[in-house]
This record gives C-alpha cells, sequence and structure tokens, in this order.
C-alpha cells in the first residue's frame, strides 16, 4: 500500500491555522474588485473563491455570522436560493459545464473552512476533471485568473 503524507494538513485539523475574525463579515466592508464579490443582495452576497476547485467557484454568503443553517431567518434562506439559481445559470452560460456541484460544509468536523460562518458553494464540473495533477500532485491548473472571472461573472449578472 502506498502511503501519502500531507503534513500541511495538521494545521487545519488541529486548528492551529485559525486566523482572527471573519473574512466573510470583513469582505463586505471591502470594495467588489477588492473583496472579489461579484453581487451584493440585501441579506447574502455572492463572492468568488480565493482557492477555487474550478474556474468560476462561487460561494452565496449571508451576511449575517451564523454556523448554522436552521439559524438564517426565512427571507435570507430564500435569497441564498434564489442567488444559488443565478449561479447556477450564469455559470452554465459562461463556462458550458457537464454538470454543477453545490453544497455546504456545516462546521469544522464537515470540512468547513470557515466554520463559523455558513456560506453556499456553486463550482462548474467537467467529466474528468479530476486527472492525475489535482488528485496526486495535489496541483490545479486553472486557465483564467480570478480577475478575469471576477469580470465575466460580474458582466452577466449586469446584463441580467
Amino acid at each position: 500500500m502506498d502511503h501519502l503524507w500531507t503534513p500541511w494538513r495538521y494545521a487545519y485539523v488541529t486548528g492551529a491555522d485559525l486566523v482572527s475574525g471573519c473574512i466573510f463579515c470583513d469582505a463586505p466592508k471591502q470594495s467588489d474588485e477588492e473583496a472579489r464579490i461579484v453581487h451584493r443582495g440585501k441579506h447574502c452576497f455572492v463572492i468568488l473563491n480565493t482557492y477555487p476547485y474550478t474556474n468560476g467557484h462561487v460561494m452565496v454568503v449571508p451576511y449575517a455570522h451564523l454556523d448554522e443553517l436552521r439559524k438564517l431567518p426565512v427571507d435570507a434562506a430564500h435569497e441564498m436560493m434564489a442567488l444559488t439559481q443565478e449561479m447556477e445559470s450564469i455559470l452554465r452560460l459562461l463556462y458550458v459545464p457537464d454538470g454543477i456541484n453545490l453544497g455546504m460544509n456545516i462546521g469544522r468536523a464537515a470540512g468547513a473552512g470557515v466554520a463559523g460562518h455558513i456560506h453556499m458553494h456553486i463550482l462548474p464540473r467537467w467529466v474528468a476533471d479530476a486527472n492525475f495533477l489535482s488528485v496526486v500532485g495535489e496541483t490545479r491548473v486553472l486557465p483564467e485568473s480570478l480577475e478575469v472571472t471576477w469580470q465575466r461573472i460580474g458582466k452577466a449578472l449586469q446584463s441580467e
């Protein structure tokens, strides 16, 4: 049996990599371009993932700092789902993926990178996009910069 060692994951698993503050509470205080926010709604905003799994990887984030979906007020939950649907449409139009991943990781044990602030991931996927380089080499090749992604998605949202 082969073993792949990932010692850098120790900081994540033990919580040693925790930073003070909340990136999702801080982001709306910045300019849209600086924070890579592509849309601001009444209860939620849409932001690019700084470390995307694929190009077009966005997140719908409520302004309220909540750690569980069940705590989200109904109006905010409705807006979150409406924005998720809108982003699915835009990502299908812009990237023509074979599928779309939607998901929330609620709590650190569930894999949440920002465990204290819920958020919905929306990302385009293509058949065989998990190749040797990404699976074994833990390296992603993304053909589009975050700045270009931000511009493309922002322009598409304005066109609707």
